[in-house]
């Protein structure tokens, strides 16, 4: 499906700027230990999912509309006629996949999901949840395998720790979510099933049910974490195993803090001592894992 109006004027006519960046995220985005080559590569997908997330995270836009957008980003993407410069950053991806011969699918499924996201406000169970990550989440871990040419049956590992990392990410943001969205990714049945509503992430402070949810979340994370363990591992690319490494100790530190913080009373982050214990372990670990196999 693609978005059936034209837009041809500038990106202020589509986009929906949040004023976010790479720095603004959990885990490192094209980070210095990837090869210089491939950074811009990177930073071309990084600025696609940015422009389409924050369209749909916009709060001031009805969902209709955030589909009309996501729906032609995905045209401009697979190269349609009749989409200008309003979508530059689909262009450039879409240049830069066909010099780097990786698929353009991967940046569909984002959209897909993000479409899913003005469509579908709640969650029924971990399957459903699973299901929204491997469109949401994912494509990115696969996008960084197909770009550094590795062998795609380690898609099951980064999809692991890709589907951990949003998992982590909708807990920590799950209130910010609930107030501006109408966006909820715990599991309703769990919360419920403790005593619980969806009227606890309203609350002040956590409820016993809810944590008892985000604990079960969290628990459904760590199996995830077995395979995502195992990523470094499987990759030949020394630099990426580092930055998957790194990435593997910050989802392992960000699920400790969330089982010990309150999400609700204020958003869990990594400190700026977790980033570097994490850096310096993470980059040692996997610069040794690099091509030993999974």
């Amino acid at each position: 499906m693609t978005g059936s109006t034209n837009f041809m004027g500038d990106a202020t006519a589509v986009e929906s700027p949040s004023g976010k960046g790479a720095a603004d995220e959990n885990f490192p985005v094209g980070s210095f230990l990837l090869p210089k080559a491939l950074r811009p590569h990177v930073a071309a997908f990084y600025a696609f999912a940015r422009a389409i997330d924050d369209i749909a995270d916009n709060p001031m836009l009805p969902d209709s509309e955030k589909a009309t957008r996501l729906w032609a980003f995905d045209a401009a993407l697979k190269g349609e006629p009749g989409y200008g410069a309003a979508f530059a950053k689909a262009h450039a991806l879409r240049e830069s996949m066909r010099a780097t011969n990786v698929p353009t699918t991967h940046g569909s499924d984002l959209i897909a999901a993000f479409v899913q996201d003005c469509e579908k406000k709640r969650y029924q169970s971990w399957e459903e949840l699973l299901g929204y990550c491997e469109k949401s989440a994912n494509p990115v871990g696969r996008y960084l395998l197909d770009l550094h040419g590795e062998d795609r049956a380690g898609y099951r590992f980064s999809d692991a720790l890709c589907t951990v990392l949003q998992i982590v990410n909708h807990l920590q943001d799950m209130k910010e979510d609930k107030t501006n969205l109408d966006r909820i990714y715990v599991i309703e049945p769990w919360l419920a099933g403790a005593g619980g509503s969806l009227a606890d992430i309203d609350a002040a402070v956590e409820s016993p049910p809810l944590r008892n949810t985000i604990d079960r979340m969290l628990d459904g994370c760590d199996s995830l974490m077995i395979d995502a363990r195992r990523l470094p591992f499987a990759l030949k690319s020394r630099s990426l195993a580092m930055e998957s490494s790194v990435i593997v100790k910050l989802a392992e530190r960000l699920i400790a803090r969330l089982r010990g913080g309150d999400p609700i009373a204020g958003r869990v982050a990594l400190s700026k001592f977790d980033f570097a214990r994490a850096g310096i372990a993470g980059a040692l670990s996997g610069y040794f894992a690099a091509g030993k196999g999974a």
